[in-house]
């Protein structure tokens, strides 16, 4: 009696396995392109004339590029003032942020003092008000202090966040206490043990608080507008709404103004793409 050889399933039908996936890559591939479509039609329309861009038959692509948008920005606005500006706030808050939030964060996650809770409980109830609630008090403070059209005034309101504050203590939690009494056995006090123990193991959560602190300073724009009243004391993204007139606006040069505008934020996320990832995926921010 002959025996008989059963082939392996993948020796049987070669092929399947990664043939069958096809439709999977063409989803992602749609969904990629339509994500990116706006930042693609951005492109065109800041190398379009005006009447172009606001014609009712859309222009895909112009016939003649218009180079010249990107060179009238620097005489609509001083850019490269407004980009220094925008560089040291986000510089400046991201570092205080970073400083602040973790120290304040693991006080409340480790320390034991009296009204912890309740501090806490204000800290965090800041989350649930929407910044506009406080924005006339805000503008109060920083213009009894005579910081009007200046960078401390743009700065101040985002040297500390309740949101930074609650992510370090979440992830001060997440740490395992016997790291920190091994610290205190070898007569560590509780600074050294913040500082050489643990920070070091919350650099994750760490990164995504630099990333939306960055993030959100280089995108603010209604507080920088309500401080600053001069285009040279202005942050990008309030000098770019100054671009917007009341009656006419010149979208091709708006477009290569958001472009630049955007350019140094977007050359950090691809230089920095796998940390950020890594400090995204870590923290389990969505």
């Amino acid at each position: 009696m002959t025996a008989t050889v059963t082939p392996p399933r993948a020796a049987r039908r070669p092929g399947r396995r990664g043939g069958s996936h096809w439709w999977i890559h063409v989803v992602l591939g749609v969904g990629g392109f339509l994500m990116a479509f706006p930042f693609l039609w951005q492109i065109i329309m800041s190398l379009s004339t005006n009447a172009q861009v606001q014609s009712v038959t859309p222009t895909f692509w112009p016939v003649e590029l218009q180079w010249q948008n990107y060179t009238q920005v620097f005489e609509r606005l001083p850019f490269l003032s407004q980009l220094g500006t925008s560089v040291m706030v986000t510089v400046i808050r991201t570092i205080a942020q970073i400083v602040l939030c973790t120290l304040a964060g693991y006080a409340f996650a480790r320390m034991r003092f009296r009204g912890r809770a309740v501090l806490l409980a204000i800290v965090l109830s800041i989350l649930l008000v929407p910044s506009q609630v406080y924005l006339i008090s805000q503008y109060q403070i920083v213009q009894g202090f005579g910081w009007l059209d200046t960078l401390m005034g743009i700065v101040a309101p985002g040297l500390f966040s309740a949101f930074g504050t609650f992510l370090m203590r979440t992830a001060f939690l997440n740490l395992p206490p016997e790291l920190e009494e091994a610290a205190r056995m070898d007569g560590a006090n509780p600074f050294q043990t913040f500082w050489r123990i643990m920070l070091p193991l919350a650099r994750p959560s760490i990164s995504v608080l630099a990333i939306t602190t960055v993030l959100w300073s280089w995108n603010e724009l209604l507080w920088p507008l309500v401080v600053s009243t001069r285009a040279e004391d202005m942050p990008l993204a309030a000098g770019l709404a100054t671009l917007s007139g009341d009656r006419t606006i010149d979208y091709p040069v708006l477009m290569a103004a958001s472009l630049m505008a955007m350019a140094p934020v977007l050359i950090m996320f691809v230089v920095l793409q796998r940390r950020v990832m890594d400090g995204l995926a870590s923290s389990g921010l969505k």
